[in-house]
């Protein structure tokens, strides 16, 4: 089976997905985009068609990536592509100044999704060790239809699992910048803020969730809100109970207690709302690789915004 992943290198610890290559952790984000394999530049191209026997211009051009050819997306007259090399230099003032260390970078979708995380040198630990460390992840998509896009996500060391700063609609946690203007770097850092403050605001929720309890029939009825089944059973007289759950609820529901950290706020929604981060990073999907887009950029990363959503409203009411 095919991988999404085409490139990637990696500080540290072996990364939970397994793939990549090991570089040392004091690398400047230049050398991290080198050792990653992303030093390479996209062209637009007048895009062709051939008919009849004539090259007939679309109106479109192509993003080439100039290495070797490779065609990434058709786009419009408007697009404003934005190189490798800038979404690195974003990364730049962080690292030297030493507030952030580059972390990992790798190409996604045949170089259709190119990625940098840096982990920021902050962190907060609940429940006498369960440790949650910050990064910044910027995304540059050379796709048409995708925006750029950076954001702050805390990632629960004990387990790798990624979590979320979506804690409100209206709280702003990522910046995403579309192709049809510049890439104005000074202003994104102004509307992103300072990393710091939003860690404070992430851990009084982690001890709050971690402070409430969760009983079986809401831990169902939250799984059942996360992970609804498309044929109700409930309808058969089985009430809340496991058997009416669909498969992924059911994965969730299986590993609530064996999952690593599960000894971390046992019976508190912390431990509920881990059980679906855990799954989606580390249970659904094809392979890795697939987890890891969807985690990062596809449907789980939404998805865990409405698991922490759901599990503050639940913790809440208890």
């Amino acid at each position: 089976m095919a991988h999404m992943v085409e490139t990637m290198a990696y500080a540290g610890a072996v990364p939970w997905h397994g793939l990549g290559v090991p570089v040392s952790n004091d690398l400047t984000p230049a050398q991290m985009q080198q050792k990653a394999g992303l030093d390479w530049t996209v062209k637009e191209v007048e895009s062709y068609i051939f008919f009849n026997g004539k090259n007939k211009p679309t109106g479109l051009k192509s993003l080439v990536r100039e290495t070797d050819g490779k065609i990434l997306t058709n786009v419009g007259e408007n697009w404003k592509p934005v190189q490798n090399e800038q979404a690195f230099e974003f990364f730049s003032e962080y690292v030297l100044a030493g507030d952030m260390e580059m972390h990992t970078a790798g190409s996604l979708k045949d170089g259709q999704m190119v990625w940098a995380l840096a982990k920021v040198k902050d962190s907060f630990e609940i429940l006498g060790g369960d440790r949650v460390d910050s990064y910044l992840l910027f995304s540059n998509p050379h796709q048409y239809g995708k925006s750029i896009d950076i954001r702050f996500t805390p990632i629960r060391v004990v387990c790798n699992n990624t979590l979320t700063f979506s804690l409100e609609s209206k709280s702003e946690r990522s910046v995403k910048v579309g192709h049809r203007v510049e890439f104005d770097a000074d202003s994104v850092k102004e509307q992103l803020g300072i990393a710091t403050q939003k860690m404070e605001q992430y851990s009084e929720v982690a001890k709050f969730l971690a402070g409430k309890r969760f009983t079986q029939d809401s831990y169902i009825e939250y799984l059942n809100s996360i992970f609804p089944r498309t044929a109700d059973k409930r309808v058969q007289g089985k009430g809340l109970s496991v058997e009416t759950l669909s498969r992924n609820a059911k994965l969730a529901h299986d590993v609530l207690e064996t999952q690593p950290g599960a000894e971390y706020g046992e019976g508190s929604w912390w431990q509920a709302f881990n059980s679906v981060t855990f799954i989606t990073d580390h249970v659904q999907g094809r392979n890795a690789d697939n987890r890891l887009y969807s985690s990062w950029f596809g449907g789980n990363q939404i998805r865990k915004s409405s698991a922490l959503s759901k599990a503050i409203e639940y913790a809440e009411a208890a």
